[in-house]
């Protein structure tokens, strides 16, 4: 069950930074061009955010139910091990920090009355998401695992 979850979570990863990096592109570029925010600007935002937020689920089970690493850091502490302090504190705490970061801008964003607010509340909001994701990422860990 473990090796299911992580390769999903591998999955995963993936989509989060595609769409966040997508997202924004467009966010900027609607912003430059001074276009209308459109219904598909509007369903890339809701989408982009239920991927993040599915990826945070699997990322939960894998933390509280099914990682060994966790379970060993929850029960004993780092004891000096830095992968272990890394997914026992860092990686949860920045990843669950810019979800709610992208969750925010994106509820700001539903109630925005301007294009131009809304491309900016985007563009800020779902920025600090992905650099807070890309200080999460295990960089010290294999690129493609459990592929």
């Amino acid at each position: 069950m473990y090796e299911i979850f992580v390769f999903f979570h591998s999955i995963f990863r993936w989509l989060v930074l595609i769409s966040l990096l997508y997202i924004i592109g467009s966010s900027i570029h609607g912003l430059i061009s001074k276009r209308n925010y459109t219904r598909a600007d509007s369903l890339t935002r809701a989408l982009t955010t239920i991927i993040s937020h599915t990826q945070l689920l699997i990322g939960f089970t894998l933390y509280f139910v099914l990682s060994p690493i966790t379970g060993f850091f929850i029960k004993n502490g780092s004891e000096g091990n830095h992968e272990i302090w890394f997914f026992g504190i860092y990686h949860i705490a920045l990843m669950f920090s810019s979800i709610v970061v992208m969750t925010i801008g994106g509820s700001i964003t539903k109630r925005a009355t301007t294009n131009y607010v809304r491309f900016k509340t985007i563009s800020i909001y779902f920025s600090i998401a992905l650099l807070l994701i890309l200080a999460a990422i295990p960089w010290f860990r294999p690129f493609l695992r459990n592929f």
